[in-house]
């Protein structure tokens, strides 16, 4: 596994040169990308252009997330195919093979049967469009029971609801986004990982629950920087990982106000140097392969 940047997490997307150098300084071996604005950049320049910084850099691409009105009505998605198989094809140019969802845990629209079927169906076409460039979707749902407040129907807001609509869809290239904060406050656990297929977990993030706030309180404000009260082990979700032998993007992903200060730089920095205290913690060395800290012990004596 890798450590991951999101520069959305910084406060919008920046300058490409910035979050590279931003990444390269504190550690990171990936980034996330925003797939609409890169696939812009290719149009106008072509893809050597785009891409040559990534290059320079030598820098994985982790992520992308797919754009936002991926679960529009069946017209306005059958326009998108092309676009999304374009953005497809040029993931899997610059070697990145993971793309995130995130299912919305109510609306207005649908109740939930039906709802459910929509959304197998979605998922069942946008797999078909990402595997000819083999790119695995990763959904993530939302657990914090605010977003559920005040809409007429609820949907998806745990695993295990999320799983039974997976395995129902069937696709291959079909899996989860592990985000920690969701899956606590859902009620999962570092078990409820291991009980998954290895080739399930697409991603993770990480991120740390408040101590004493009810959970029915607890909004995606609430979301704290790992190991900020201990209410979920990231160590012991990291050592999981590594056992089970994932080898994909971890990103911190908090909210803006858990960080010491609001500049790129020092978010970054602070990302980065959590990242490293839990890879050490866990007993991983900087490539992010499994060696038991009984191990690292007997070596370093």
């Amino acid at each position: 596994m890798f450590k991951n940047l999101d520069p959305s997490a910084l406060g919008g997307e920046g300058h490409q040169s910035e979050i590279l150098e931003l990444a390269l300084t504190y550690g990171f071996r990936g980034v996330d990308l925003n797939i609409v604005e890169f696939a812009g950049r290719v149009r106008l320049h072509g893809m050597t252009y785009a891409r040559r910084l990534l290059v320079s850099a030598k820098i994985r691409i982790g992520t992308f997330a797919l754009p936002p009105d991926w679960d529009a009505d069946d017209e306005v998605f059958k326009r998108q195919a092309e676009t999304l198989a374009e953005y497809a094809r040029i993931a899997a140019e610059l070697g990145c093979t993971r793309a995130l969802c995130w299912i919305s845990p109510a609306g207005d629209k649908r109740p939930y049967h039906e709802n459910f079927e929509f959304h197998k169906r979605r998922f069942g076409e946008i797999c078909r469009i990402l595997e000819p460039a083999g790119i695995r979707l990763g959904v993530g749902f939302r657990a914090a029971e605010g977003l559920r407040k005040g809409r007429a129907f609820q949907f998806i807001h745990n695993l295990d609801a999320l799983l039974l609509l997976l395995n129902m869809v069937g696709a291959p290239n079909l899996g989860v986004l592990v985000d920690v904060w969701d899956w606590w406050l859902a009620g999962s656990s570092v078990e409820s990982i291991r009980s998954l297929p290895l080739q399930q977990i697409v991603a993770v993030r990480l991120a740390d629950l408040p101590a004493d706030i009810p959970s029915d309180q607890i909004t995606e404000a609430h979301r704290l920087l790992p190991g900020a009260t201990g209410k979920i082990d990231c160590v012991a979700v990291l050592t999981a990982l590594a056992e089970m032998g994932y080898d994909g993007p971890v990103t911190i992903k908090a909210d803006r106000s858990a960080y010491e200060s609001t500049r790129r730089d020092r978010m970054a920095r602070q990302a980065g140097e959590i990242l490293d205290k839990l890879w050490k913690a866990a007993g991983l060395p900087s490539e992010g392969k499994f060696v038991p800290l009984a191990t690292l012990g007997a070596n370093a004596s």
